[in-house]
């Protein structure tokens, strides 16, 4: 039930919040220990995959289960916001944030490497 609500919450914020390009640039270029020891991504888990070039891709898939109603009828669907990493020889090629199941990708300046505050994830 927290998952739901943490979803709807997400949906209902959608017309608030984008993705700054900005944000995504700051990690063009760092190294891959910026990742992993973000506050924000080393809370979620990570999917790792290597595309036939060599190009290691890290998927973080922060999201959950949401229940759709139409009528009487009702189904579960994955709702994620997929953030997608491209990285080559240790250093991060461009970062990708995708939306999935009705779920729209925000960033903000937590995201950006570096960043070690305390912080709550909407």
């Amino acid at each position: 039930m927290r998952n739901l609500l943490a979803i709807f919450v997400t949906l209902s914020l959608e017309a608030c919040v984008t993705v700054q390009q900005g944000d995504l640039d700051a990690w063009v270029g760092q190294p891959i220990s910026a990742l992993e020891s973000h506050p924000i991504f080393l809370t979620i888990p990570v999917i790792k995959s290597r595309t036939s070039d060599g190009t290691e891709i890290w998927n973080y898939a922060n999201g959950g289960r949401a229940m759709n109603c139409s009528g009487s009828d009702c189904f579960m669907r994955d709702a994620a916001c997929n953030n997608v990493f491209y990285i080559r020889d240790g250093r991060v090629l461009r970062y990708t944030p995708v939306g999935t199941g009705g779920v729209r990708c925000y960033t903000t300046e937590q995201l950006r490497p570096g960043f070690n505050a305390p912080v709550n994830i909407r």
